[in-house]
């Protein structure tokens, strides 16, 4: 009944991965119009998809293992490089600053 040998598991992945990335930093992404968020996802998963047809399975999971290097780099380094606290995203001065969101959140 259940197979992990059709692209519903590589759906079901990719779709884990952004959930917990919005649950547990969807706070960093407040000012983020959710069209912006939506085509991102989309993007993001069919591109995995038509890795895994056209390349692989081993070459699609490959790819998502490869993508959190980038993740690693911008908040381990290049965050903290600009005064940015990468897991925290304080101060939120310099984080909005950086996004090029306005500071004022109240308007």
């Amino acid at each position: 009944m259940w197979s992990i040998h059709s692209l519903w598991f590589e759906v079901s992945i990719v779709s884990t991965i952004f959930a917990l990335g919005h649950i547990l930093m969807g706070h960093f992404e407040e000012r983020t119009p959710r069209l912006r968020k939506f085509i991102k996802f989309v993007c993001f998963l069919v591109l995995v998809l038509c890795l895994s047809v056209w390349a692989g399975r081993q070459v699609a999971l490959s790819f998502l293992g490869f993508m959190f290097l980038p993740l690693l780099y911008v908040h381990g380094v290049y965050l903290p490089r600009k005064g940015i606290n990468g897991w925290t995203g304080e101060p939120k001065e310099r984080y909005y600053e950086f996004r090029k969101w306005d500071k004022n959140i109240f308007k």
